[in-house]
């Protein structure tokens, strides 16, 4: 951290579903806060009965560096169950860390998992984290993507996010691929630290199409894409078949892996590093990240959930917060 700003750095945290595990992964680890993140100050967005419940114990413990911005549910939460009443509270929560952030009051925001179908019930049309960060930002292009841990992790962007199989190739264009590969390149080098990414960019076919033979979206759209973006400066090589692509000899020399579509590239990733991943959303004027696993309701309340990808996603977010600080 910058000597010229001594202000502990300020990270939000939405507790997300109340009926998953996202109140006990939040209340595990923050326990670890005071000796963990010294450098950080934490503010927990949920309701405050719910997660004294869900911790066991009075919670946050007096002394560290953890407040609570008491948010009521609409309704009791019952763990392993949805109730859409309280469907509205959940997005309340993530409005409230996205004004903070936008303000300044936060210098980043973590998200616990949420159900989609339980924000839907209650009458909000609902996408994803990712789409909905975009939107109330007025961020044109996002990127998601995620990623491991370790000193050189494996970390996978994707081109297409939430959509049908069958709709992937009409949303992918030259200028949506450069304008993707340029977000990823600026935000790995502002909020990692990374001076010269190297990005890797499969095709969208078996075989990368195979010269046209299956399929020509790698021909008229990836490839075209790929010379404009290292026109800018950008180091992005490709498309490779997504099947090959993902082996240590190509990967050693790789900051990221840019994928055409959400199965293409997240399967590898999270058999790789699943229950230590992170959720990154690159391109929005504010810091977000989040676990890589949903709402886990058939562990919710039991005490047997891992707060290992909670604990990365914090890691995650008081890294980011610093690069930006000190850029």
């Amino acid at each position: 951290m910058s000597t010229a700003d001594p202000r502990p750095l300020a990270i939000a945290i939405t507790t997300g579903e109340p009926g998953g595990v996202g109140p006990e992964l939040t209340a595990a680890a923050l326990a670890q806060a005071r000796t963990r993140w010294p450098q950080a100050r934490f503010t927990v967005l949920g309701d405050r009965a719910l997660l004294a419940e869900r911790a066991g114990a009075s919670w946050p413990a007096a002394g560290e560096p953890v407040e609570l911005e008491h948010h009521a549910l609409a309704v009791p939460a019952e763990a392993g169950k949805l109730n859409a009443a309280n469907g509205r509270y959940v997005l309340g929560l993530l409005d409230a860390a996205i004004d903070g952030a936008v303000s300044g009051c936060f210098d980043a925001i973590v998200t616990a998992p949420l159900q989609k179908s339980t924000i839907n019930d209650a009458g909000v049309p609902f996408t994803g984290h990712t789409e909905y960060l975009a939107e109330r930002t007025h961020t044109p292009r996002v990127v998601m993507m995620l990623a491991g841990s370790g000193e050189r992790p494996l970390r996978v962007a994707l081109a297409t996010t939430h959509l049908p199989l069958k709709d992937v190739s009409a949303a992918l264009s030259v200028a949506g691929l450069v304008e993707t590969l340029r977000i990823i390149h600026h935000d790995l080098r502002a909020h990692f630290g990374l001076a010269a990414p190297r990005i890797l960019v499969t095709g969208l076919n078996p075989h990368a199409g195979e010269n046209g033979y299956l399929g020509r979206e790698e021909i008229d759209v990836i490839a075209p894409a790929l010379g404009q973006a290292r026109a800018l400066g950008i180091d992005a090589p490709g498309p490779y078949p997504a099947d090959t692509l993902f082996q240590p000899r190509y990967l050693q020399d790789a900051d990221c892996v840019l994928a055409m579509f959400h199965d293409q590239g997240l399967p590898v990733l999270k058999y790789a590093t699943f229950g230590e991943g992170i959720n990154v959303t690159l391109g929005l004027p504010i810091i977000r990240t989040s676990v890589d696993h949903g709402t886990a309701l058939d562990l919710a309340g039991t005490g047997r959930a891992d707060a290992g990808s909670m604990i990365a996603a914090i890691d995650a977010a008081v890294t980011m917060a610093r690069h930006k600080r000190t850029a």
